[in-house]
């Protein structure tokens, strides 16, 4: 039988039956992708819980992990160094499905919760709880959720005219986000030396200090809201054909948008409020398993790995370059993904799409 369409639209597939008669069609190279993702972040993980002022061989990482290593050693691991790399992971994760989903809900690369403001959002709930309320790290988490949940309905609010149109959603949250930013700047200003200097601690995204009371609500987080995104994934896929197909097809639009949405939003504003406002990971993570992949739609299983692999990543190499805690890991991604968009605007504006 002869395959037709060009040898780079041409994808390799396998369709899975189960016993209840259920037919599913997995990509082979998207599968493949998903795997390497996952042991890259993996074996990123094990390297950085051996990074630091006490260094411990992978071997002993994995010995320890499995209840083999020693007492120095477990409590080197599993209460100091372990639950800092699963903040890490999950908070990538949540980053990377929540860029995935506002990308694919706004049918625009430039969909993030950086550039839509739902990250400086979070981090004004935080400096209220911070500057005004001089709260504790409890509190201030608090504070940077329920600022990222009224930052999102704000935006969904403002961008709403018989639906929500993609560069809207975009140009209103551009708006939001330069608010956001002033009122932070404001609050900075208006606090003292001890809580200002807290603030900008949080402010630059670290991981730094991170313990197993993070770990939990982010995992509890994750074990509902993953699934319930995935299993509304192919109605996210319908939804970038745009309102009026998707109606068509049998999609309850305005539902799944606003549920999609505001997963996304609790995704994001929980990853905030867990490790302050890590920059551009939402923005590159799906961009870069779209690329790897190059699979049509929203890659969202792609994607949640790719951002833990690169939050990982990124502390492993600031922790490696620096030293541990010298350099918070929202400056390393905000590097990197500073560079990464401006090479992907220049890369829109000769596609003529910008």
């Amino acid at each position: 039988m002869k395959t037709t369409g060009t040898p780079r639209t041409a994808r390799a597939a396998r369709a899975v039956r189960t016993q209840g008669g259920l037919s599913l069609r997995l990509d082979v190279r998207t599968c493949t992708v998903v795997g390497l993702l996952l042991a890259a972040a993996l074996a990123a993980s094990i390297v950085l819980i051996g990074t630091g002022d006490f260094p411990i061989p992978a071997a002993d990482v994995l010995r320890t992990l499995v209840g083999r290593g020693d007492q120095g050693q477990e409590f080197i691991v599993r209460e100091l160094r372990l639950p800092r790399v699963l903040v890490g992971l999950l908070v990538g994760a949540c980053l990377g499905l929540g860029g995935a989903l506002f990308q694919s809900l706004s049918r625009n690369p430039l969909g993030s919760p950086d550039v839509l403001g739902l990250s400086q959002g979070a981090t004004a709930g935080a400096l209220v709880v911070i500057v005004l309320l001089s709260g504790s790290a409890t509190t201030v988490t608090l504070g940077a959720l329920a600022g990222g949940l009224a930052t999102g309905l704000g935006i969904h609010l403002l961008a709403w005219k018989q639906g929500v149109h993609g560069y809207r959603l975009v140009l209103v949250g551009i708006g939001v986000n330069a608010v956001a930013t002033a009122v932070n700047g404001y609050l900075i200003t208006k606090a003292d030396f001890v809580d200002a200097s807290r603030a900008v601690v949080w402010m630059t995204g670290s991981l730094g200090g991170r313990d197993w009371t993070q770990v939990q609500p982010l995992l509890a987080l994750c074990a509902v809201l993953v699934p319930l995104v995935l299993a509304h994934a192919r109605g996210l896929r319908m939804l970038e054909m745009g309102d009026d197909i998707s109606h068509a097809l049998g999609v309850r639009v305005e539902r799944v948008r606003l549920l999609l949405m505001g997963s996304a939003v609790l995704l994001v504003a929980a990853a905030t409020a867990a490790a302050g406002p890590v920059s551009f990971v939402a923005l590159t993570a799906p961009q870069l398993a779209r690329r790897l992949t190059r699979a049509p739609g929203p890659n969202l299983v792609p994607s949640l790995c790719m951002g833990a692999a690169l939050l990982v990543t990124a502390d492993w190499a600031s922790q490696r370059a620096f030293g541990a805690d010298q350099l918070p890991v929202g400056v390393v991604t905000g590097v990197l993904g500073g560079i990464y968009l401006l090479w992907l605007l220049v890369t829109e504006r000769r596609a003529g799409r910008i």
